[in-house]
């Protein structure tokens, strides 16, 4: 599920056990909503593509469970809450943590890294579109069961409670969130209790957690059994967000919460379903929701509803926060970001890729109109997400761990291993909806592939056409043509060592020159966030000039004026009302010939005048901020 989810981020002391509980409590609303509301889908994809049509038997109720199973014991158990949650960057995880990690070990190899990561992120968005699709759907499916003449409705409310989630985006999840925790500790309680009430009936089942039942099962069944192997895969979608947001909640809180919770609330729920399809077999249709005696129908599917809805904002947040970190990293271009809360700073707001995000979750469920046909679109994403973070993972136990080849391939080859085997089974699916997720991800890819390269042909020109800095000072310290006004002007540039254009064109065509002049550039470190006592730095070049650093995590939206008033040195002095603040505005224009090829070049220009302006951006206000234009050819 997501890469970095955008919930309130939480600084993490040494734990009290009351806030090391609610830490934990806090991880099981937002961490493992995907996850959690998984049994809602799972058993009966897997077990419907295991039938083929046919009847159901016994061996095939048993060899699923057994690898439903041990899919959650290998790769989330082993391979993310033990292992991979061991790698992270500065407290945080994720595919593009990852990424900015090895950035700093891996300077020849950095390429292929970047690939990865990029990738990785491109599936991310696949994931995040299918998800509230095919979760919502799936919970409102359930009112089939309560009463047929529902059914002509569940597609137009399924709509509009995704119309409703997307709309309400803007003002925030903070008043809510505090809800999502208890509501996912109801949802796993309740799903428990309905598993073993149904276990009681035939314990037979629990011989599942034998493993051959499960190899048994795969050597009998052919193409159906790799079939059902893909949709074995749904189990763990969602298993991605333990690593992504340990920056939010902490290593040990979210293994807590998967132990003692998480884990045997889905193991005992799909236990509960084979139990009942044991007896039933013709209760296939929801195996879920039979579960649950009539009278509770209606209540669970109001709990279900729920359950997505929180699976659904958590993904969406998630999208948010890894569209942030790309933006950051220079992978997509400048979008508006707008914080949702005051107090926490994970609390942010992307209308443009809330709105796109949005019309693709109802274009699916439109397009698909069942929980089932959704289904065969929903593995590629994840699965070519956990293949990338254990190659990445990899990379880190060798450059930053320092473990011997040997080692690193001996531990990370099997969960290799197992990815491959699910990403083989998902890649059946292909013509029945994988599709999707993959043409998502290569077209994001050639999107941040061309945006990364696009920027570096206009900084390689730009520079080029610059002039010295310190030639430049020396050439104007005793000029007489030139005014002096008063008040401070900062010029942002890329380069502190070169002049910045917006200060050759202000000299060139308003012959002035302001009494202090501060050559300002913008970092976006490799690490998620930078302490306040490190975000600045000045040098004074002479009583006119000085240099100034400011210095911002990959997962923070950068205010400079906020940044430059907190600055303390001693010599630096910032008043907002006495300040002008000089942007360069880039007009990109096709080169003929160009560097790169002519869809890339036609792509990367009209995806600069998406990008949002400069002053917008760093949060200049507009009427202090001037911006002087000028023509580059890509």
């Amino acid at each position: 599920m997501s890469e970095a989810l955008s919930t309130p981020h939480v600084v993490l002391p040494a734990h009290r056990p009351s806030s090391f509980l609610s830490l934990s409590l806090g991880s099981i609303g937002v961490v493992y909503g995907d996850i959690g509301t998984s049994p809602l889908y799972a058993l009966k994809e897997s077990l419907t593509a295991a039938a083929a049509g046919g009847a159901l038997t016994r061996p095939m109720v048993l060899g699923v469970m057994s690898l439903m199973l041990w899919t959650l014991t290998i790769i989330v158990t082993l391979k993310y809450v033990l292992l991979i949650m061991r790698a992270d960057n500065h407290g945080e995880g994720g595919t593009l943590t990852l990424m900015a990690l090895l950035q700093h070990v891996m300077h020849r190899r950095f390429a292929t890294i970047s690939l990865l990561g990029m990738a990785g992120a491109a599936l991310f968005y696949g994931d995040a579109i299918i998800t509230p699709a095919i979760s919502v759907l799936s919970a409102v499916e359930g009112l089939k069961l309560v009463e047929p003449a529902f059914d002509p409705y569940i597609l137009p409310l399924s709509m509009a409670i995704l119309i409703g989630l997307f709309v309400v985006q803007s003002r925030g999840t903070a008043a809510v969130a505090a809800w999502f925790g208890p509501i996912m500790l109801l949802w796993f309680g309740v799903i428990a209790f309905g598993g073993i009430m149904n276990l009681a009936s035939d314990l037979t089942v629990l011989s599942a957690v034998n493993p051959i039942y499960g190899i048994d099962f795969l050597l009998h069944h052919g193409r159906a059994g790799l079939v059902a192997l893909g949709a074995v895969f749904l189990t763990v979608t969602g298993a991605e967000a333990l690593y992504a947001d340990m920056g939010h909640f902490g290593r040990k809180p979210i293994r807590l919460a998967w132990f003692v919770v998480v884990f045997p609330a889905l193991a005992l729920c799909y236990l509960g379903q084979g139990a009942l399809l044991l007896d039933h077999p013709e209760k296939l249709e929801n195996p879920f929701f039979f579960l649950f005696p009539e009278w509770a129908l209606l209540p669970m599917v109001g709990l279900a509803t729920a359950a997505t809805i929180i699976a659904s904002q958590a993904v969406i947040s998630g999208a948010y926060s890894l569209t942030q970190q790309a933006i950051q990293l220079g992978l997509l271009p400048r979008m508006d970001i707008r914080r949702t809360s005051e107090t926490e700073k994970g609390q942010i707001y992307i209308p443009r890729a809330n709105w796109l995000l949005l019309i693709a979750v109802l274009y699916l469920v439109f397009a698909f109109k069942s929980s089932s046909a959704l289904a065969s679109a929903y593995g590629i994403a994840v699965t070519g997400t956990m293949m990338i973070t254990s190659i990445m993972a990899y990379f880190v136990m060798r450059k930053c761990w320092h473990w011997s080849v040997a080692t690193s391939a001996l531990i990370i080859a099997p969960f290799l291993a197992v990815d491959l085997i699910f990403l083989m089974a998902n890649m059946l699916k292909i013509f029945e909806g994988g599709w999707i997720p993959l043409l998502i991800g290569v077209g994001l890819m050639g999107v941040m592939i061309t945006w990364r390269r696009g920027l570096k042909i206009v900084a390689k020109k730009t520079v080029r056409d610059e002039v010295n800095l310190d030639d430049f000072i020396a050439s104007i310290s005793h000029s007489s043509s030139i005014s002096k006004v008063r008040g401070v002007a900062v010029f942002l540039t890329g380069n502190p060592n070169s002049t910045p254009t917006s200060l050759m064109h202000n000299l060139k065509h308003n012959k002035v020159l302001h009494e202090k002049n501060v050559i300002l550039r913008v970092v976006t470190e490799d690490v998620p966030r930078v302490p306040e006592s490190e975000r600045s730095s000045v040098e004074i070049v002479n009583d006119r000039f000085s240099r100034m650093v400011l210095r911002f995590g990959y997962m923070e939206s950068p205010n400079v004026p906020k940044a430059m008033a907190a600055c303390t040195t001693r010599d630096f002095a910032f008043d907002i009302m006495s300040t002008s603040f000089f942007l360069s505005r880039r007009v990109i224009r096709p080169a003929v010939p160009s560097e790169m090829p002519r869809w890339q070049s036609l792509l990367f220009t009209n995806m600069a005048k998406w990008s949002d302006d400069a002053s917008l951006y760093f949060r200049i206000p507009t009427g202090r901020a001037v911006e002087v234009g000028m023509q580059i050819n890509v």
